[in-house]
């Protein structure tokens, strides 16, 4: 699989095994995205980024950091720190990925604005 920020100056490759879709509806991940975000994971090992310049690492709390291109502001990464795996923005894949969002989580966080996917829910707060 493949993708890019908006821009195209970070393009990104993924050459191992991915994990289903997780939705995210933590405070923090609508704060960043502008609505809940919903991204794979892949091991840090299997994930190539090509433009790393364009690339801005923010230290959003304690366990984690999330990656976006300081030139068109694409939030493409989430990294909890220590775990050898990067979880990969679903939207700024290209083209089919074959994947499915089968679980959210932080559901206790959501905006008053939508309603949850019909998609079970693993963990209503986790954080």
């Amino acid at each position: 699989m493949q993708g890019s920020c908006l821009c195209g100056l970070i393009r990104y490759e993924l050459t191992g095994a991915t994990r289903s879709v997780v939705a995210c509806h933590c405070t923090q991940c609508r704060k960043t995205s502008g609505h809940y975000v919903a991204a794979t994971q892949v091991a840090d090992d299997d994930l190539t980024i090509n433009g790393v310049d364009h690339l801005t690492w923010f230290k959003s709390s304690a366990k984690a950091q999330r990656g976006f291109c300081k030139t068109c502001g694409s939030q493409l990464f989430w990294r909890a720190f220590g775990t050898g795996m990067t979880s990969v923005m679903a939207g700024t894949l290209d083209g089919a990925t074959g994947l499915i969002m089968d679980q959210q989580i932080m559901v206790a966080h959501k905006g008053d604005y939508y309603a949850l996917p019909d998609v079970p829910v693993v963990s209503a707060d986790m954080f």
